[in-house]
Order: structure tokens, then C-alpha cells, then sequence
């Protein structure tokens, strides 16, 4: 397969005219654009195939109202008013579907008993299936408001009571209000930010 380089239009929709919104359009998001999200980011790598990352979608008010209650205050009404929140979770039981997702080598017995393996495994590659996830959410045309300001225990007992996930990070999505866009922050350059090791 040649990979193709994406045109600039493509980029800025990507990464350099992106930015994080937090006021949002009255303009629904649908189940259909949910599903084409995820259609989109599960493609991406992690680890092993291990795909820990789970997504709850926080759509009606009533869910609205719930993990507005698990924010920080700064973080409500960038919940209540977007069309909906990605509650990106990690499985810490994902070494479960491990036979299914990397079929050729028996990698239980690596997590089993090893919970500080199966727990960094669990963050990082949620982490970068969140990130695959903000990057699916702009392919299809949408904005993104990503937050850490939440109590993690509030959200869990929420939202995943019952079952071994646990919240990461949480994600707004929807059609951003652009004329409310706060302008952009510096970035580190190439020099403070990386080094070519020979």
C-alpha cells in the first residue's frame, strides 16, 4: 500500500488550524457520526493489538447532568452544552479479549498477575486511542473541547460502576462556535522540543 501525503487542506483541518473549542453550536451530532469515529480510530495502533480504550458517549441531559457533577467547575458548561461528551475510559480487564486481538501469541500470562504492566499498558495506549479519537472526530468534520478536570472516582462510580474501566480523559465534541475560539497559545519549537540522537 503507498502512503499518500495529505494535502494541506487536510492538515489544517487536522492539526494547524485545529483548535480546542468550548463553545458550541446548537447542531446535533449523530449515532451514525459516533460509530464512524470510532470506525475510524480502532485502525490506529497500540500495543500488542491491545485496544484498551472503552467510550462512553454522554448525550442526553440527563447524562449531561450527571457528569456535569463530576467536573470541575470551570468544566460544567462545557458539558452541559455540548452535543456530547466522550468519556474515554481504559478496560483494566482488556488482557480478556487479548486471544481475539493478537490471536498468534498467547499474551495473558504476560498481565497475569502483573497489574502495574496490565495498568501502563492500560493508560498509555487509552491515551493514544484518545488521541486517535480526537483525530477521527476532525477527519469527519467535527470540533473537539478535550478536559482533565474531573474527579475520576465520581466518574467511574457514574458511568463504569460494575465493570473493571476507568476514566482517562473526557472529550466534547460537536460543531464549535468559531468566532468564539480563544486565540491560539504558543508552541515549543522544533529545537526546545526535540533532539536528534546519532
Amino acid at each position: 500500500m503507498k502512503v499518500a501525503m495529505l494535502n494541506q487542506e487536510a492538515l489544517d483541518t487536522l492539526f494547524t488550524q485545529a483548535h480546542t473549542n468550548t463553545v458550541w453550536l446548537d447542531k446535533p451530532v449523530t449515532n451514525g457520526q459516533l460509530r464512524e469515529i470510532y470506525e475510524l480510530m480502532k485502525w490506529a495502533p497500540t500495543s500488542m493489538n491491545s485496544q484498551p480504550a472503552r467510550i462512553a458517549f454522554v448525550k442526553s441531559p440527563e447524562a449531561k447532568e450527571k457528569l456535569a457533577a463530576c467536573v470541575s467547575p470551570g468544566n460544567v458548561q462545557k458539558v452541559k452544552t455540548a452535543p456530547i461528551t466522550a468519556i474515554i475510559g481504559m478496560d483494566m480487564a482488556f488482557p480478556r479479549k487479548m486471544p481475539q486481538l493478537f490471536p498468534h501469541m498467547d499474551t495473558q500470562a504476560m498481565f497475569a498477575g502483573n497489574e502495574k504492566f496490565t495498568e501502563d499498558t492500560a493508560f498509555r495506549n487509552s491515551s493514544l486511542q484518545g488521541a486517535y479519537f480526537i483525530m477521527a472526530a476532525r477527519a469527519i468534520g467535527l470540533d473537539c473541547g478535550p478536559m482533565s478536570g474531573f474527579d475520576a472516582d465520581k466518574v467511574n462510580e457514574a458511568f463504569f460502576v460494575g465493570t473493571k474501566v476507568k476514566a482517562n480523559f473526557i472529550c466534547s465534541i460537536g460543531y464549535g462556535d468559531h468566532e468564539k475560539i480563544k486565540p491560539r497559545l504558543p508552541r515549543l519549537t522544533f529545537e526546545a522540543a526535540c533532539a536528534i540522537v546519532l
